[in-house]
């Protein structure tokens, strides 16, 4: 690209990154309420204190208690796709939770789309990947959203899930070690850093360094953990998913892992699907059923 191409992205990516001005010191909801599912914006705590990350809440009728559930959304490494992401909103994933019984939060992370900010994830490069760090960085973002909407009064104090994707699920594998009475437990989709190595499918960015993470997760995991991955994943394949899992348990970890129907060209994203979801169902339905029961697995 030449150097007067790239100039003039500069503005553009500033812009992008920016947070919005009204996010930095509101926290809460913007007070409007649409459809589906009592849909609303709302603005949650971040590890920048000058900036509220976006975040969208979805509801059952009523007033609560409702259970809570976190979905954490999966990244990428690029700068610019990250600037241009969308709010994350899981759709079909969103309507099977709230219709039983939970609250269900999506928030944005730091570095991405509206929310903007510094990305704190970051991995670093290809061969040095800092997986472990990166996925504390993860996990604390998703327990900061959590906390916050935990002390609203129409959710549950207790029994909370949080469900990650890519990324998003590698975090959550790091959140494994907080307390199980206030999160009952964690459904990984796809958990995973540094797939899709240089664009390329089925290559991973330093694999041996993403395993030795999850082993150092699992010691002091103390939430069981559903993993799930689509037969045609080509970001982190069932085989070198179970390698993962298996790190994970070895490291003394909980974790029931399991192996997906191929669902559309490219399994990593079937979650965001409402085929996705179906296939999924039985899955969500095992490790739901604890918690609708107020009980921890």
């Amino acid at each position: 690209m030449r150097l007067s191409n790239i100039l003039a992205l500069l503005p553009l990516l500033a812009l992008l990154t920016a947070p919005p001005l009204c996010a930095q010191v509101t926290f809460g909801s913007s007070g409007e309420e649409g459809a589906p599912f009592r849909r609303q914006q709302w603005r949650v705590p971040s590890p920048d204190t000058d900036i509220a990350a976006h975040a969208l809440l979805f509801r059952p009728t009523g007033v609560g208690s409702f259970r809570l559930a976190v979905i954490a959304h999966a990244t990428t490494q690029n700068v610019l796709r990250r600037a241009q992401m969308p709010q994350p909103e899981y759709r079909a994933l969103v309507a099977y939770l709230v219709a039983r019984g939970f609250a269900v939060l999506v928030p944005e992370r730091l570095g991405h789309g509206a929310t903007g900010g510094r990305y704190l994830e970051d991995q670093g490069g290809c061969d040095e990947a800092d997986y472990a760090r990166s996925g504390r960085v993860t996990a604390a973002e998703i327990s900061l959203a959590l906390e916050f909407l935990r002390k609203q009064d129409f959710v549950r104090k207790d029994a909370a899930i949080v469900i990650g994707h890519s990324a998003g699920g590698w975090g959550a594998l790091a959140l494994a070690n907080a307390d199980p009475k206030a999160i009952a437990a964690i459904i990984a989709f796809a958990p995973g850093r540094g797939g899709h190595a240089n664009d390329e499918p089925n290559r991973i960015c330093a694999p041996h360094t993403l395993l030795a993470a999850a082993t150092v997760f699992g010691k002091t995991a103390r939430i069981p953990v559903i993993w799930l991955v689509a037969t045609n994943d080509s970001y982190f394949a069932p085989a070198f998913s179970q390698a993962l899992a298996d790190a994970f348990r070895g490291g003394g970890g909980k974790v029931d892992f399991r192996s997906l129907p191929a669902v559309g060209s490219e399994g990593h994203w079937m979650i965001e699907t409402e085929a996705g979801v179906k296939a999924a169902g039985s899955e969500f339905d095992r490790a739901l059923k604890p918690v609708a029961g107020g009980k921890r697995p």
